[in-house]
């Protein structure tokens, strides 16, 4: 293993397509996981209380640690760090299965493992953010990004189908071993590329230094402010419906296994479909129009959501409403990089990802226990779906109404021409803001 070389190669060389084909490998795996484990927890528990809580194990990390990861990894050697978290994601994500295996499974296991699967994998992302312009050039970059998008969107709907299929044959938590595997592959070609994706450096400055001047730039920028204030309001009330989703689908719709596969990977669907449409919609319309109307189309969508009783009907409603949550977020991250400067995007989007994650286990706690206590799942989604819908339109009368005056001329060019890039990029990120694995 050599880490000296650090240029970019020209086009897709060799080490790009060891870490495009080990983190498909890995995003497949992943979907198989996001797939059993709430099942599983279903299974278990029958409780939707419980579904509430392993979601909020698995988003606390991000705001007990998530201002300080991503400093800490720009201390690290990147490509290494990520080598030893994908090797403890395999050992932890193994652990289900092989304890249910000896008839010792709890939920309370699978509480503390997704807390740790979190922690690893913020670690993990934030190392991969400089992969690919450590493995290509810069001219390379919406290609390359384009070609793991389509992979990893491939994946997220392929995942939930063929768990489907394997549970047929195999223990439930059996499935969580295809995942385990996964990130041993990932583990793998990073180890086989030769190239360094930087970090080392020591900075000058402390960590809580650096973490103040990217909370101090939100605060002072109103838009900023305002789309995180926005965004993690919407977490706090609608991060229940993606902890739910199993609960929905199998207490009110009926759905068996296989159908629950189905539903998984319908909103894979969504986002293929949505994400191609971004780019067009964007340059026809202000970010305004296209980021809150689709969170208000979201949010109507999710009012009918609540009341449908048949599974094809709310299959579909799922996957339109997965299209729109990416829709808003391909917006929203291109209102980031035009209003960003490059020099402060980690610290930015950190104390960014940070306050609207904040919201998402206070949310999905909340309710879980409504649910729970009422026993009626359609009136607490009805809800949402209406406290949803007042968000997006009592933020059309902040800065978020306008949030185009607030970009100068360059800054808007930047932004024109970077929708390719964002539109690819984007899909995944949405499952994050939305609060989903």
């Amino acid at each position: 293993m050599q880490s000296g070389a650090t240029k970019p190669t020209a086009g897709f060389g060799p080490d790009f397509l060891k870490f495009w084909a080990g983190q498909t490998i890995s995003n497949l795996g992943s979907s198989f996981t996001a797939f059993a484990l709430p099942l599983l927890v279903y299974k278990l528990t029958g409780s939707a209380l419980d579904l509430a809580i392993t979601t909020a194990t698995t988003f606390l990390p991000y705001a007990l640690f998530g201002l300080f990861i991503g400093a800490l990894v720009d201390r690290s050697e990147r490509r290494r760090m990520m080598i030893f978290t994908d090797m403890g994601r395999a050992f932890v994500t193994a652990s289900i299965p092989i304890i249910a295996a000896l008839g010792l499974l709890s939920v309370g296991w699978i509480y503390l493992t997704s807390f740790l699967i979190s922690v690893l994998t913020i670690f993990f992302n934030a190392g991969e953010f400089s992969a690919v312009p450590s493995l290509v050039g810069p001219e390379q970059f919406v290609s390359a990004n384009g070609r793991i998008q389509a992979s990893y969107s491939a994946a997220g709907i392929a995942g939930p189908i063929l768990a489907g299929v394997l549970v047929a044959i195999a223990p439930l938590s059996a499935v969580l071993y295809v995942d385990a595997t996964s990130f041993l592959v990932s583990g793998l070609s990073l180890w086989l590329i030769r190239v360094s994706f930087g970090g080392g450096q020591t900075e000058g400055s402390t960590l809580l230094a650096e973490v103040g001047v990217g909370l101090r730039y939100m605060l002072h920028n109103p838009v900023l402010r305002d789309l995180c204030i926005m965004v993690a309001l919407f977490n706090l009330v609608g991060s229940t419906i993606g902890s739910q989703l199993v609960y929905f689908a199998k207490q009110h719709l009926g759905a068996n296994d296989s159908q629950w596969a189905f539903f998984a990977a319908a909103g894979g669907v969504g986002v293929i479909i949505l994400s191609l449409l971004a780019g067009p919609l964007r340059q026809r319309l202000p970010f305004s129009k296209v980021a809150l109307g689709a969170l208000s189309a979201y949010s109507l969508l999710n009012i009918g959501f609540a009341f449908t009783t048949s599974y094809w009907p709310a299959l579909l409603l799922w996957s339109a409403m997965s299209g729109l949550g990416v829709l808003f977020n391909i917006n929203v991250i291109s209102l980031f990089q035009a209003m960003v400067p490059g020099e402060m995007m980690g610290r930015i989007m950190s104390v960014a990802t940070t306050l609207v994650w904040s919201a998402i286990p206070v949310g999905s706690f909340i309710g879980g226990y409504f649910i729970e206590a009422t026993g009626n799942i359609t009136l607490v989604f009805a809800i949402i779906g209406v406290a949803s819908l007042l968000i997006a339109v009592g933020f059309a009368f902040s800065s978020l109404g306008h949030a185009e005056d607030y970009l100068p001329a360059a800054a808007q060019a930047r932004q024109d021409q970077a929708q390719p890039l964002l539109v690819e990029e984007a899909a995944a990120e949405a499952e994050q803001v939305f609060g989903k694995r």
